[in-house]
């Protein structure tokens, strides 16, 4: 499911966004007391570095978890979820 801006800036209006990954969001985070976050998916993060990049799926992973996953900027940082699950 593709969400448009103006939906994310209703829903979420003070969610930050991880520059040029647009495309591999996949919803909406919301916590008691907190304020709703954007939600993107590792994998698909990962895919797009390793596209952009020309590198290794360890790199891209490297790269993600260095600069991107691993960056906490304050109320409104987003999440990042692996939908990887074998119940």
């Amino acid at each position: 499911m593709k969400f448009t801006k103006e939906y994310l800036q209703e829903a979420a209006p003070d969610a930050m966004k991880a520059d040029g990954y647009d495309d591999c969001i996949v919803g909406i985070g919301y916590r008691c007391g907190s304020k709703a976050v954007l939600v993107y998916d590792i994998d698909m993060v990962v895919e797009k570095i390793m596209k952009r990049d020309g590198c290794s799926y360890d790199d891209a992973l490297d790269f993600f978890e260095y600069n991107i996953g691993g960056a906490y900027v304050g109320d409104g940082t987003p999440l990042f979820m692996n939908r990887r699950f074998d119940p």
